[in-house]
Formats: structure tokens, C-alpha cells, sequence
């Protein structure tokens, strides 16, 4: 079985984060990048399901020079070979683009599944795993907390506010993982040795057979037309209670509109 996931370098969340000035688009030059803790936890679903039932497992990447960073851990991890798209054409590239441009690696792949976090940390948009999947024609198993394959079928738990929904589909399919799915493996130190001999192959748009015309910041659906920084945060009111500290803090709810 050819699994292939999906991985994204992200700023790190203990890192200031900003917008570009000229394009309104993330700085990512700005902080430090690491992968999305999402794509861990598929990552290790991935591998999982190798090692119960063989197979490889295939990493595609999209994003700048320094995601190697991301796809090296990745390898160290258990993963087989990766795949990296780097091409400024794709430069403020949104999520509709990005499942185009990630549904040509996926062909060229020749997945039987994909998995992939159920949204990243810089965008949150949670909508990637559906967007491929209609792209691909491949059913899609979204919210995934247990994945279970026998041959050519494919069950998954779909984690919900009440508890879980029992979905299933055939393969080739698009999950994508939350966070309560399995608990990631730390790469060994054999494990980091021998990810510095595993193939990444780099391809740009041409390579990859995208059309630059569908993808970046200009050719975007969607965009930030302006951005401010959040204003410095206030100091705190401090309420006395003289036996009326409870009207107090109700009138101040109540003006902020809570209550």
C-alpha cells in the first residue's frame, strides 16, 4: 500500500507571527518553522498502518526551501521518501490552490490513501482533506480518531461533539487525523541517521505540471485586503466589593455585552 501524507511547515506558535506589508500575506521568513503538530499525529497514523499492513509511506511537502527542516523530521520518524514543491509561484497560495497543487503530487505519487491533519496552525481553514478529495473523485473520512483497514475497505471513528460517527469507504480514500487518534513517536537517533540518506525529490511547478496561472497570492480566491496589529493589551479594572461587588461585575459584563 503507497500511503502518502500530507505535511506542513508552520510558524511556531511560541514565535511572534506577522504579515508581509506588501502582499498582506504570513511572514514566514519571520519565525521559526516547525510541523504542524497535526501532520505529526498522520504522519504516525501512516506508519501505523505500514507496519500492520506493509506497504510505503510517502511524504509531500509545500512550501519554502526551509521546510526540508520539517520533511528530514519526518523521515526520521519512519517515513520512506519524501516529495517537496518549491516554486515562489506558489507564494500566498490558499487553500483552494493548494489542494489543486496537491492533487498533481498525489497523481504523480500513485497513492492508495492519503492522510492528513485536520487543519494546520497558521490557517485553520479545515477544509484541505475535502477540497482533495472532490479534486481526486476519492471519498473522504474526515475527523478521523481510529482508523481500521481490511483489503480495500476502509473504516474510520469521525469524532464529534456527542461522540463519534462510524464511517466507511473504499480505497483509494482522503483521511484526515485529529489529535486523539494515536500519540506520535520521537525520531531515534538511528531514525535521524538514516533520514539523511532517504530520497526527497524537489520539484517546481513546471516539474510538478502545474499551471502557474492557478496558483499565488495574485491568482488567490481569496485574500487579506488589510491588517492591522492588535492593540497593546489594556491594564485590568480592578473591582472593590463594599457588599456590591457582584452588581459591580454584572453592570461590567453587561457593557462589554456578555450578559
Amino acid at each position: 500500500m503507497n500511503i502518502v501524507v500530507c505535511v506542513k511547515q508552520v510558524p511556531d506558535t511560541e514565535s511572534p507571527r506577522k504579515l508581509k506589508s506588501d502582499d498582506n500575506t504570513l511572514d514566514r521568513a519571520a519565525a521559526d518553522g516547525v510541523i504542524n503538530e497535526l501532520c505529526e499525529y498522520a504522519i504516525e497514523e501512516a506508519l501505523l498502518i505500514k507496519e500492520a499492513h506493509g506497504g510505503e509511506v510517502t511524504v509531500l511537502t509545500m512550501g519554502p526551501d526551509k521546510a526540508t527542516e520539517s520533511i528530514r523530521k519526518a523521515l526520521a520518524m519512519g517515513a520512506d521518501k519524501a516529495v517537496h514543491l518549491v516554486d515562489d509561484a506558489l507564494v500566498g497560495s490558499d487553500a483552494l490552490q493548494t489542494s489543486y497543487a496537491l492533487q498533481q503530487l498525489v497523481g504523480r505519487a500513485g497513492a492508495d490513501l492519503v492522510i492528513m491533519g485536520s487543519e494546520s496552525t497558521d490557517a485553520r481553514t479545515g477544509v484541505l482533506a475535502a477540497m482533495l478529495s472532490e479534486r481526486l473523485g476519492w471519498p473522504q473520512l474526515t475527523l478521523a480518531n481510529k482508523v481500521e483497514i481490511a483489503g480495500t475497505a476502509v473504516t474510520i471513528q469521525r469524532q464529534t461533539d456527542t461522540g463519534f460517527d462510524k464511517v466507511e469507504a473504499s480505497l483509494p480514500a482522503v483521511i484526515s487525523v485529529v489529535e486523539k487518534i494515536n500519540e506520535p513517536r520521537y525520531p531515534s537517533f538511528k531514525g535521524i541517521m538514516a533520514a539523511k540518506k532517504k530520497p526527497v525529490e524537489s520539484l517546481s511547478v513546471a516539474d510538478a505540471g502545474i499551471d502557474a496561472g492557478q496558483v499565488g497570492v495574485a491568482n488567490a480566491y481569496s485574500a487579506v485586503v488589510d491588517h492591522a496589529d492588535a492593540p497593546a493589551r489594556a491594564k485590568g479594572q480592578v473591582v472593590g466589593d463594599e457588599g456590591d461587588g457582584g452588581v459591580k461585575i454584572a453592570d461590567f459584563l453587561a457593557s462589554k455585552k456578555f450578559v
